[in-house]
């Protein structure tokens, strides 16, 4: 039978507190604290305020959680991967300067590539600049990914013959046309094609006033823009293309060129070769591209790998942009 005594409430029972209590109540606390301040971004003076408690106390319970790891600080940046790579390759191959593009999944090699040597040049440049410009699908992307600028006395210079009309918007004159008009400068165009019949033509070709006058101004130029082809099976690529026969293709092969920048033909020590293409070609001579300051080469993929290396031992190039992938394939040749 119940009595009255029975029917009151009863008063509770003491929280019994083990040994570990205290401790995990205290790193409760501190967790607490800690993601307050460091993830939802509260002040000390708020948490303080929410916890009833002083905010030296607070400061006191921060500097806690650092020292006991839970709150780890981490200092990165997606960037931080390339910029190791870059310092790398600057010492791999002797560069002036190297940037790397990190492409995402969704971003495609050639448009990040180019936005790299766009900034780059906008970087390096100056509204006076003189620059001496190639052709290709790489050195057009760079173009149409540069700002427009407004550098009146600047100079865009035509440093290797026209391939032809076929070749439309990747051709040398045509892309230097369109740098002239995104830096707001002026054009100085080279009147003649890539590769002429014969050699005696190309001597012709090269003393007309307008045209000594044009490669000379390309030389002495401050930064060259350029690409790199590469040489597969004695066959050069597109701006080749036209020129080849099955005895240019075999001589080619023969002296086992990887790759050609400017036109010319280079071999996998980085050594010029001298051919009879090579002397029908009009473009900026071989050892005057090593005279100019700054010679940004641009290009990426798995097939440019041997010819950017080569160009890069030949001091044919002092700043490469390309991607990752392309960048440490170079790394792995260098360190083979």
């Amino acid at each position: 039978m119940l009595t009255e005594s029975d029917d009151q409430p009863q008063p509770e029972e003491p929280r019994r507190r083990s040994r570990t209590l205290d401790a995990r109540e205290h790193i409760a606390l501190l967790l607490e604290v800690a993601r307050r301040y460091h993830s939802e971004g509260q002040s000390q003076a708020e948490i303080a305020k929410a916890i009833s408690f002083s905010r030296a106390t607070v400061s006191r319970m921060l500097s806690e959680a650092r020292r006991r790891g839970i709150v780890q600080v981490r200092i990165g940046h997606p960037l931080e991967r390339v910029l190791g790579i870059e310092q790398d390759l600057v010492k791999a191959f002797g560069l002036k300067q190297a940037r790397v593009a990190d492409p995402g999944e969704t971003s495609a090699s050639q448009d990040e590539v180019a936005r790299c040597a766009a900034d780059l040049m906008v970087e390096v440049a100056s509204e006076n600049l003189l620059i001496t410009v190639s052709n290709g699908l790489a050195v057009t992307a760079t173009v149409d990914a540069m700002p427009q600028l407004a550098w009146p006395r600047s100079r865009v210079v035509q440093m290797i013959g026209s391939v032809g009309s076929s070749q439309g918007l990747y051709d040398s004159p045509e892309t230097c046309r369109r740098m002239a008009r995104k830096l707001g400068g002026s054009f100085h165009p080279l009147p003649a094609p890539l590769v002429v019949s014969d050699v005696g033509v190309a001597q012709a070709l090269r003393q007309d006033n307008q045209i000594a006058t044009t490669l000379e101004l390309g030389a002495r130029a401050d930064i060259a823009l350029v690409g790199v082809g590469a040489v597969h099976e004695g066959h050069s690529g597109l701006i080749f293309r036209s020129y080849e026969d099955p005895a240019l293709v075999e001589d080619v092969r023969q002296a086992r060129a990887v790759g050609h920048v400017c036109g010319h033909h280079i071999a996998a020590s980085g050594e010029h070769i001298r051919s009879d293409l090579c002397a029908r070609t009009i473009a900026v001579e071989p050892e005057r591209i090593r005279e100019i300051p700054l010679v940004i080469g641009v290009a990426w993929g798995e097939a440019k790998v041997a010819a950017l290396a080569a160009v890069m031992r030949g001091g044919f190039i002092s700043a490469l942009v390309t991607d990752r992938a392309t960048a440490l394939r170079l790394l792995e040749l260098a360190g083979d």
